[in-house]
């Protein structure tokens, strides 16, 4: 598969391991009772920082679980009125560039550092995303197909869903010069290859075409009764005698009838009396299947009338009017070709295209109204996205508990649109919003503020949707740079840590009696044995604490004085702190 080079690439396809893991440090709460210092213990999170630290943060308790992740990263224009700098001028931008890129970051063109930016921080997104998940990435022309390629590599490309075109504006100004970009796009993937979306709820235009002539027992249209395939399904290939008029019917050319003969027996059979019968039409079913005389299938018999066709007919006709007729039936008033009925009632959904118009999904003007409405008249984003689109994500990549994740959350639309959909539907998503800007909290927070206690005034107030959150800002990294345990996290955090590195699942609160035990997982029994103000030595007087007998152990401490042979009949693999703790 090509991949796309550019310059500084080297220096920032595994950063994502290098980054420090940093803990969360959670500032307030939210809920009913407004903000406060309290736990509320609530599975949505906006955190303040760098989102590259923030996503590196967040795998011990979510690697693998985010069902949908939607992201909205700065388009690279080269405008620099966007807050959020949009050529990747971000201060916090440009020191990172500087500090992993080092001296060629200083010559990369603007398209290099967009790349070098975005690359380690997909790297992560894709850890986060679960089996059955999905992301979509908000784009325009400038950056589009290098973020497809590094999206192929990261992703694969077998992963690729689909290039969404979003309309974007639902006018275009007449002084508009050159060919204007009237849609956006969404890049899809998913975490692993075969992801189906949701479908939708059917429109009304959609159902106006099922209607309910034989007064059955739900609307239903008119389908062919042909499927593809008669040269590999020749066995389906053969002539069905019309009751109404004793003409034999075929498939088309190349068709074949849609259900296997035993059941197309059973169904002409609600029309009359039918028997298979052999006819001698081997030319006729050659020519439909598209072979010679000499290959089509030998032995297949027709389905023909028992009863003479002016008998059949009469019988035929009165179950004609009677109505409810049988699935495959005769157009024309009994006198045409063979249809299939396709009940309202079976088909489900509306599959999803690759087209999403303003009038489903929303516009750049009505995301800005909205944005104003909340802010009493006021907003520094000028083209936030809509509302209407995230839910519209959400409806086909999520469900009514999903986990949703939006690591450049900007005003927080993403937010606003999992609490809506709640108070709609009374489910139970969660999520998690990062953004670097210092207008974290007095604008992404403060909108989810607003939307929960509700916002507007008069005409345009809107009720809350009631929820909670919890805002965390990025702590102290918990390995020191020189290898050593950063003491002043709490070793509740740096336990949660080792958990996770061994087994890559979030930490659960499992006891056993021993203050050291951090779990069991896979038939192993895991210890961390740790003080901060004193040496731990794995030894007799430590195992005779354990209480349980695991099939095998892995046990952290400052020094073993167990000897080889003691580890080994006991099934303890020891691991040195600091030197053996994992860096993810």
């Amino acid at each position: 598969m090509p991949t796309l080079e550019w310059i500084g690439k080297s220096k920032v396809v595994n950063h994502h391991q290098e980054v420090p893991f940093r803990v969360l440090e959670r500032q307030y709460s939210f809920d009913e009772m407004g903000k406060h210092t309290e736990d509320n213990g609530s599975d949505n999170m906006i955190i303040h920082g760098d989102n590259l630290e923030a996503l590196k943060a967040l795998l011990p308790q979510y690697e693998g679980r985010v069902k949908c992740i939607y992201i909205d990263p700065p388009y690279n224009t080269g405008n620099e009125k966007w807050c959020y700098n949009d050529n990747v001028n971000d201060p916090h931008i440009q020191k990172w560039l500087g500090e992993v890129v080092g001296k060629e970051g200083e010559d990369l063109t603007r398209h290099d550092k967009w790349l070098c930016m975005m690359y380690p921080r997909l790297m992560l997104l894709q850890k986060l995303l679960a089996d059955d998940g999905a992301i979509f990435i908000s784009i325009d022309d400038n950056e589009l197909y290098n973020l497809k390629s590094i999206c192929d590599e990261i992703f694969g490309a077998s992963c690729f869903v689909s290039n969404i075109s979003w309309q974007r504006t639902y006018s275009t100004r007449n002084d508009s010069k050159g060919i204007v970009n009237e849609v956006e796009h969404i890049l899809v993937y998913s975490k692993q290859p075969g992801w189906n979306p949701n479908k939708l709820s059917r429109t009304e235009e959609m159902n106006a075409r099922y209607s309910n002539p034989d007064n059955d027992v739900c609307a239903w249209k008119s389908t062919d009764a042909f499927a593809p395939g008669a040269t590999t399904h020749q066995g389906m290939v053969y002539a069905i005698q019309n009751p109404f008029t004793g003409v034999l019917l075929y498939p088309s050319n190349g068709r074949c009838w849609s259900l296997g003969q035993d059941q197309m027996f059973e169904i002409m059979s609600q029309w009359g009396k039918y028997e298979l019968r052999e006819i001698a039409d081997a030319q006729k079913r050659a020519s439909i299947c598209g072979v010679s005389e000499a290959q089509v299938k030998s032995g297949v018999k027709a389905i023909m009338l028992s009863d003479s066709v002016k008998d059949a007919a009469q019988k035929a006709a009165a179950i004609y009017n009677r109505g409810q007729w049988p699935l495959f039936y005769f157009g024309q008033g009994g006198k045409g070709g063979i249809r299939r009925k396709t009940y309202l009632d079976n088909v489900g959904g509306r599959v999803p295209t690759n087209f999403w118009p303003f009038s489903e999904t929303g516009h750049t003007d009505e995301a800005k109204k909205e944005m104003l409405t909340i802010f009493d008249g006021k907003t520094q984003f000028d083209t936030p996205k809509p509302r209407r689109l995230i839910e519209f994500v959400l409806r086909i990549a999520g469900s009514e508990d999903a986990l949703i994740l939006d690591s450049f959350a900007g005003s927080g639309t993403t937010a606003h649109a999992v609490l809506n959909m709640n108070k709609a539907d009374g489910g139970h998503r969660k999520f998690i919003l990062v953004e670097m800007g210092d207008y974290a909290d007095t604008t992404t927070a403060e909108r989810v503020k607003r939307v929960i206690n509700g916002y507007g005034k008069g005409k345009n107030a809107v009720e809350g949707t009631g929820g909670n959150f919890s805002y965390y800002e990025l702590g102290e990294r918990l390995l020191l740079a020189d290898g050593n345990l950063n003491e002043s996290i709490g070793t509740d955090k740096i336990r949660d840590y080792i958990w996770y590195t061994e087994t890559k699942k979030p930490a659960v609160n499992q006891q056993n009696g021993n203050p050291y035990f951090l779990g069991e997982n896979n038939h192993t029994a895991y210890y961390f044995y740790y003080e901060p103000d004193q040496m731990c030595v794995l030894d007799y007087a430590f195992l005779s604490t354990i209480p349980e007998k695991a099939e095998n152990y892995l046990i952290y401490a400052d020094r073993c004085a167990l000897s080889e042979s003691d580890l080994l009949r006991f099934g303890i693999t020891f691991k040195k702190i600091p030197r053996d703790i994992a860096r993810v």
